[in-house]
């Protein structure tokens, strides 16, 4: 059972690269307390735990029986995470995942199912509406300065990650490819700013059925393309609102673009994988006005302070299991219009949380030591 007071025992669970952009911050949010990092490959968590501080490391097993750890931090990779993420919630406890929530809706009812039944939370990634810059987006839109919002443009168009990742083959099959790496950023912000989406209507393909690592030690070596590398969707949302998107790794241009029209004006909301950045609004005339953001610009782990607070205070948290799945939803729905060739109605839904208040940090102490 979950401690009801003081601060919040964290455990780590993968010791890669995206560990180490949390562990910056993690260790160093008075609410968390990082307890133990595991990994399969006992040096390299170790190393990690060396590196940042922390007392405890070696197997998951070892991390599961820590009874001072209350929040599991899931960093394996995607296929691994509802596996992993399960048994954390077998050992009675909270879990944060990276994205993707799942892989496909079955995976992720059983994981909410699971959560549900023993009482706990599986909180997911991302957590970049979080930040300053999205927060201070809803804030402005929600305050009615460019009247009613009605249609989004959202653009993610690049060459693709493989002429710099020196592994880039899993960004090309199941649970990435464009849409399930970097779409939930888009999606996930979308549905703070309009509510559920209700249906879907797209487009997909790809350019080539094979790409070349450009980099690295397999520069040269040749991987399949086993997921769509361009899609192009229409989203409508149970409020009446509409979101045209694109998601593509064929795009020789680089360019990241997330709009916002209204009825008065519109809004340039900052790159949605980021958690800072101005906004900018456009009404009458030719020149745009920048809004400066207000809000916390720490970065990844920001979302797992906000779990540890609404454990303590007992409400809900705002990157919940349930709006992860429901974007899930969204991306698989996606692709199945694209196959077969209309729309198709999302069945989830998603009841969206209010903003955070302007002055809320992650760095602050706000639960008894």
């Amino acid at each position: 059972m979950s401690a009801s007071t003081g601060r919040v025992g964290v455990g780590v669970i993968g010791a890669g690269v995206i560990s180490s952009q949390y562990l910056d911050n993690l260790t160093t949010f008075p609410d968390l307390e990082v307890r133990f990092i595991a990994d399969i490959d006992l040096e390299r968590a170790e190393a990690q735990a060396k590196k940042y501080g922390v007392a405890g490391h070696g197997s998951v097993e070892q991390l599961l029986q820590d009874d001072g750890i209350e929040i599991v931090v899931n960093l394996t990779i995607p296929k691994a995470h509802v596996e992993v993420a399960l048994q954390v919630l077998a050992a009675g406890k909270h879990v944060w995942t990276e994205k993707p929530f799942a892989l496909d809706r079955e995976s992720g009812i059983t994981l909410l199912d699971a959560a549900h039944s023993a009482g706990l939370r599986v909180a997911t990634a991302p957590d970049t509406f979080l930040g300053a810059g999205l927060q201070s987006s809803r804030r402005y839109l929600e305050s009615g300065a460019i009247g009613t919002p009605l249609t989004a443009l959202t653009l993610l168009q690049s060459p693709g990650p493989e002429s710099w990742h020196p592994n880039p083959d899993f960004l090309f099959q199941e649970g990435a490819g464009p849409l399930f790496d970097i779409g939930p950023y888009y999606l996930t912000t979308l549905v703070q700013f309009f509510g559920p989406v209700k249906r879907v209507t797209a487009v997909a393909g790809k350019a080539k059925p094979t790409r070349t690592i450009g980099s690295g030690p397999r520069a040269g070596e040749q991987f399949d393309v086993t997921v769509p590398t361009h899609v192009s969707a229409l989203f409508e949302f149970e409020s009446g609102q509409t979101a045209q998107s694109v998601f593509s790794f064929d795009s020789k241009v680089r360019r990241t673009q997330f709009e916002v029209s209204g009825v008065d004006g519109t809004l340039v909301v900052p790159d949605p994988n980021t958690f800072d950045g101005d906004l900018i609004v456009w009404g009458d005339g030719d020149e745009s006005t920048t809004v400066p953001s207000v809000g916390s610009t720490s970065t990844r782990g920001t979302g797992v302070v906000e779990l540890a607070q609404s454990i303590r205070a007992g409400r809900p948290e705002r990157a919940s299991g349930e709006l992860a799945f429901h974007v899930l939803d969204i991306m698989v729905s996606t692709i199945e219009s694209a196959e077969k060739g209309a729309p198709v109605d999302i069945a989830s839904s998603v009841v969206v949380a209010p903003p955070l208040p302007e002055s809320w940090d992650p760095r602050d102490a706000t639960l008894a030591k």
